[in-house]
């Protein structure tokens, strides 16, 4: 006998279950498997010749202890704060200005114009803008500014201008789409109150679009946190990041379990982050429905 599909509470057949079974396929299949896999190969041994012997070991998480691996996470760590920051305080007014312009598909499209190109394409045009022989150093040289190339290539500081470049697209689109969905009265209202622009931005218009922040650091900060090409190609030595660190244990030293360890480890930081801005988020609801009620049974108090 044909099983029927569960009924809903009005009666009606409840397909809901059946619509979201590929989905939950397609999630375990090519996210949940392949995150099983690093964490057992993360307690294994590792191979004489690479790959993994079927032997519980710890070493690759006692390895994490080593020094070095920790001044590397923390230099990681740290440029992926600067460069997040830098990204949505750039991403905030662009995102402001084209919720506010008449030409918002334009705009739109030019946000959107460099997914058109590759990754790498992008990284290596940078590189022959801010290279010793480059645009910038040929620009400068001709105008009489320096005498000598400038080297802006191979240190931090162009790891954290092409990584902001980069990502910057993923920042301004949230941000967008929440700000073009914000009543802008608010901002007038506080303006005649008395607010400055600056306060009437600060106090009315960030808190009512923490939702377009949160996503905006979330599509910044996780990429780049393990970001591996930029730091590679535009970065010197004082710019290893662990992106780089994973992908040397693979392909130079095969330590296989090293690299899923440290993998695990950046799973586990990127995700502690995004528990902690979702307890934040919830928590300003929670506090902005409360003061709603608080608000509405007031008035109702008064009438």
């Amino acid at each position: 006998m044909k099983e029927s599909p569960p009924k809903s509470a009005r009666g009606r057949p409840n397909y809901g279950t059946r619509y979201a079974g590929p989905t939950a396929l397609w999630f375990t299949l090519f996210f949940a498997t392949p995150l099983v896999i690093i964490v057992l190969y993360s307690f294994l041994k590792k191979g004489l010749y690479g790959g993994v012997q079927p032997i519980w070991s710890l070493d690759a998480y006692r390895s994490l202890a080593n020094p070095t691996f920790a001044a590397v996470a923390l230099k990681t760590l740290a440029t992926s704060v600067i460069a997040t920051a830098i990204t949505i305080a750039l991403a905030l007014p662009c995102g402001y200005f084209m919720a506010r312009s008449r030409n918002q598909t334009f705009l739109l499209l030019l946000v959107i114009i460099p997914f058109w190109t590759n990754f790498l394409i992008r990284v290596y045009a940078w590189m022959a803008i801010l290279g010793n022989n480059g645009f910038l150093n040929e620009v400068l040289h001709r105008l009489g500014f320096v005498k000598e190339y400038v080297q802006f290539l191979y240190n931090q500081e162009a790891v954290v201008l092409v990584l902001v470049y980069m990502y910057l697209p993923y920042a301004i689109l949230p941000l967008f789409s929440t700000i073009d969905k914000f009543d802008f009265s608010l901002l007038e209202a506080a303006r005649d109150l008395g607010a400055t622009k600056l306060q009437s931005m600060t106090k009315v218009l960030i808190p009512n679009i923490k939702s377009g922040v949160f996503t905006a650091v979330l599509f910044t900060f996780i990429p780049i946190f393990g970001a591996y090409a930029v730091p590679l190609l535009v970065g010197g030595k004082d710019s290893y990041m662990l992106g780089n660190v994973i992908a040397d244990q693979l392909t130079k030293t095969r330590n296989w379990p090293l690299a899923s360890a440290i993998s695990m480890m950046i799973t586990v930081v990127t995700t502690a982050g995004v528990m902690v801005m979702m307890n934040l988020q919830k928590r300003d609801a929670q506090r902005l429905a409360e003061e709603k009620l608080s608000t509405g049974d007031a008035g109702g108090g008064e009438q």
